[in-house]
């Protein structure tokens, strides 16, 4: 990449980091372009030039929320920390990103998810489950989840909540309760008894 590229690659990011900075903060529909270019140090020609209009800009937002998330799971998920210190700390992530994020963010959100490009969807399938599913792998052999539990089973139950998750009359009200979804997914509705 040369020098025009990098810099133009740093402007972009620059106005993805801005734009979802005031998304998660005001939401999609009370932030202008205008307030966008300012937070960015840059005109709005610069944001119309690189992504056409606003909606286009809000689906780039999104995707880049997106991987920042992943990226900040993935990196709790590949630790070598023990079952129960990776559960509390995506169970905490989840909850910090609940409280940070506007509503009007999310449902554009939850509607790129389940009307968009895909990217979501891939993302869950081709990098998400497998990454839990070996997370559940981990938990069985430090003694955490129960082994007789098959991976099928495990498997089909993030399925079923991943699917009934993209139903519009769940996610327009699922955003309170992500932390205690969270909670039931790893510990489910006993408790935490997976602490020794």
């Amino acid at each position: 990449m040369d020098g025009f590229e990098r810099r133009r690659e740093r402007k972009k990011q620059s106005i993805l980091e801005a734009a979802l900075s005031l998304f998660l903060e005001f939401g999609v529909q009370k932030v202008s372009m205008n307030e966008i270019a300012t937070k960015a140090s840059v005109s709005q020609v610069t944001i119309y030039n690189y992504f056409k209009n606003k909606d286009r800009l809000v689906e780039e937002v999104i995707r880049y929320y997106v991987d920042k998330a992943w990226q900040e799971a993935d990196i709790i998920l590949t630790s070598d920390l023990p079952f129960p210190e990776k559960i509390k700390r995506l169970i905490f992530n989840k909850k910090r990103s609940a409280n940070n994020i506007h509503e009007n963010f999310y449902q554009h959100f939850m509607k790129a998810y389940t009307t968009g490009d895909g990217y979501m969807a891939k993302l869950m399938t081709k990098e998400a489950i497998p990454k839990m599913m070996n997370l559940f792998n981990e938990g069985k052999a430090q003694g955490y989840v129960d082994p007789a539990i098959s991976n099928e089973s495990i498997f089909f139950y993030i399925q079923m909540m991943n699917e009934y998750m993209q139903k519009k009359d769940v996610y327009t009200k699922i955003l309170p309760l992500t932390e205690d979804i969270m909670h039931i997914l790893f510990y489910g509705i006993v408790g935490n008894k997976g602490e020794k």
